[in-house]
């Protein structure tokens, strides 16, 4: 589950209004990053046009609002497709005085080409979502890719420079840029109407007007589905598409409901909020209280606080029909004066001042919360967009439905994770250690484990494991060997008749399962099964040994099972293995394990690892390859334990750009 990060931004700006005006920015990749980047160049372009005498003739209006415009898209296709904190310039071309505007970003999952040079931003295909509305603002754009980021840039004309007549610009000719501002506004607002002129704003002297302001007009309601419904219908049809997409496989329910602001406001409404319930609220629990107010979205970024202080006094009541998606009346927000003093004519003309509406979220018969959206200056929502948002809800749920299913499935992984892994580490005399562990796997438990505990008498033991197979069954597995290592150790058995009953312990759980496995099939009328048809055995390989301190040195007595062998550095670099390959636990009965015995002296360090460090791929190369990891191991002589791991960490990643494929353990141990 990926954390919203807080917002960062850092800018710098020039004198000049010309070809040295330049501004930057750095912006975190989450939700809020368009609506810092849009604050940003405002702000930029009113201090640049106050410097020049034509600045304002150039900078202000209309061009101000599609850079603005331009720059939040690009900005919100950089967060959704790359994810990463994103770098804003905006800068005023000193020969042509266009306004360009670029965005860079780090995108993980698309490598660069592996030529420094720009490539023609033609050749370079792209697919981002509101790219549409910039080509349609801007009079060019494009993709450049340079080592290790990519920057999608705008330039836009500064004058408007073409003759009257027809929106041409859906065929490809040059518009006027009126037309070009409907067009910008029709691609990205499915629903607006053909013919309006850009973002308008409300009054703002008081309670009545206070959520009208930035309101993208009323004039919409105009339409009549006897003459647009088909160019509704296709529009309706691409925005849920857009939706779905965008939606689709959010593990965060609060970045579902960020998004879900960002894609309603202001295509459909002047604000939206959506609150979340838990289960206990869901159910009944506390009725009335509607959950927790989770995001708050308004075309008016500086209203969403005072907004959101008014929405908290009303939240969504207790509905009858818990699993109905609406739409039902919500009251009209109360602004904050009136609430204050308790004007009663105020807050009469507040709820007079547009419709709102409050839709449940509801996702597999279970009730997740409330979206509720709300328009100024209407008495009432047309059909088409009740009926729309009402479509728009059912995705929304279920992707926050997912999102917690998720969350669910990931806390049981961690909760289930600690618990096979000891939660603290033996501190062993004279010796010093150290671990990392690594699952490929962030939303499950590891095959891989490791364990360093005190077995009395002067004794310690270590066990560096890898468990057949991931998941539940590798847990089942480790939470079985854990125990019977750490029992069978301070009963006293020494390394290899530690291996011995740990190996038939394993073929015994096995057989069992087996049998158990059989005759469920058996009680349900099922042919029995072959024999090699059933459970497969559970197997692991291990390497486990045992640490006896003595004055200078410490004694290790160990054994590998089927395992990778420990290799024991010394302090001049040389390196060797102290260990003989033996058969993996639970395949074969009474296989006879024999444990070997040496001493390491002060700056002695013994490494052990798994299959995911030996095994980490390439390409047809693996690390171990020519004896990979000696080498590597014997690069670090002279280097504490903790060093040490990090050094072979740090290279077994190195060896392929892509991430390893397999879980990783590592353990050092190192005489002082």
């Amino acid at each position: 589950m990926r954390a919203i990060p807080t917002q960062r931004e850092t800018t710098s700006c020039a004198s000049d209004v010309r070809g040295r005006t330049r501004v930057e920015a750095t912006l975190s990749g989450s939700p809020l990053a368009p609506g810092s980047a849009r604050a940003m160049l405002r702000k930029a372009l009113t201090e640049w046009a106050q410097s020049s005498a034509d600045g304002a003739d150039l900078l202000t209006g209309r061009v101000g609002d599609d850079a603005a415009l331009v720059a939040s898209e690009l900005v919100t296709n950089a967060v959704v497709h790359a994810g990463t904190d994103v770098h804003l310039t905006c800068r005023l071309e000193e020969d042509t005085g266009a306004l360009v505007v670029e965005v860079a970003d780090r995108h993980p999952s698309r490598a660069p080409r592996d030529d420094a040079a720009e490539a023609p931003a033609h050749d370079i295909p792209e697919y981002g979502r509101g790219l549409r509305l910039v080509a349609a603002l801007a009079e060019s754009w494009g993709v450049t890719y340079r080592a290790g980021s990519k920057t999608v840039w705008a330039r836009l004309p500064t004058r408007e420079e073409a003759p009257a007549g027809p929106p041409a610009a859906y065929a490809g000719e040059r518009a006027p840029a009126r037309d070009l501002r409907a067009a910008a506004l029709l691609a990205s607002d499915p629903l607006a109407p053909r013919g309006h002129d850009g973002p308008r704003e409300g009054p703002r002297d008081g309670p009545r007007d206070a959520w009208r302001a930035a309101s993208y007009g009323d004039d919409w309601l105009a339409r009549r589905p006897g003459r647009d419904g088909a160019w509704l219908g296709r529009g309706a049809l691409s925005f849920l598409a857009e939706a779905s997409d965008l939606l689709a496989g959010q593990l965060d329910e609060d970045l579902v409901a960020s998004l879900t602001g960002q894609l309603i406001v202001p295509r459909l409404a002047d604000w939206c909020a959506v609150w979340l319930e838990d289960e206990a609220t869901a159910h009944g629990g506390r009725p009335g209280t509607g959950g927790r107010l989770a995001r708050v979205w308004h075309a008016g970024e500086h209203l969403v606080e005072e907004l959101s202080r008014a929405l908290e006094r009303t939240p969504p009541p207790h509905s009858d029909d818990p699993l109905g998606t609406g739409p039902v009346p919500y009251p009209w927000p109360v602004h904050d004066a009136a609430a204050e003093t308790g004007d009663a004519e105020a807050a009469d003309g507040a709820e007079g001042a547009g419709a709102a509406l409050a839709y449940r979220l509801v996702a597999g018969g279970r009730p997740l919360g409330t979206l509720v959206i709300g328009r100024g200056g209407i008495d009432r929502f047309p059909d088409e967009i009740t009926g729309l948002v009402e479509d728009l809800g059912r995705r929304v749920a279920l992707a926050i439905g997912a999102a917690r299913q998720y969350a669910r499935q990931a806390t049981i992984s961690a909760v289930l994770q600690r618990g096979l892994l000891p939660g603290a580490v033996a501190e062993i005399p004279g010796v010093r250690s150290a671990l990392v562990h690594e699952p490929c796997d962030k939303g499950g438990p590891s095959g891989d484990f490791y364990d360093l505990f005190p077995a009395g008498h002067g004794r310690w033991c270590f066990a560096v494991g890898d468990v057949q197979g991931k998941g539940p069954e590798a847990a089942v597995v480790i939470g079985l060997v854990r125990p019977w290592l750490r029992l069978l150790a301070r009963e006293g058995y020494r390394v290899a008749d530690v291996l011995d009953r740990l190996n038939q312990l394993l073929l015994d759980d096995a057989t069992e399962a087996a049998d158990a496995a059989a005759r469920a099939l058996v009680a349900a009328g099922a042919r029995p099964a072959a024999p090699g048809d059933g459970p497969q055995t559970r197997f692991l390989s291990l390497l486990y040994g045992e640490l006896v301190p003595f004055e200078g040195g410490v004694r290790c007595t160990l054994a590998s099972a089927g395992h990778p062998l420990p290799l024991l550095l010394d302090p001049e670099g040389g390196v060797r293995a102290v260990a003989q390959p033996q058969t993996l636990l639970g395949v074969v009965e009474d296989a006879g394990y024999t444990g070997e015995t040496f001493e390491m002296y002060s700056g002695d360090s013994l490494l052990c690892v798994t299959d995911g460090v030996t095994e980490r791929r390439s390409g047809s190369r693996q690390f171990d390859d020519g004896d990979g990891l000696a080498r590597a191991l014997a690069g670090c002589a002279g280097m504490e334990a903790g060093a040490i791991a990090d050094r072979i960490t740090q290279l077994v990643h190195e060896f392929d750009a892509r991430p390893p494929a397999d879980d990783m353990a590592l353990l050092v141990l190192q005489a002082e």
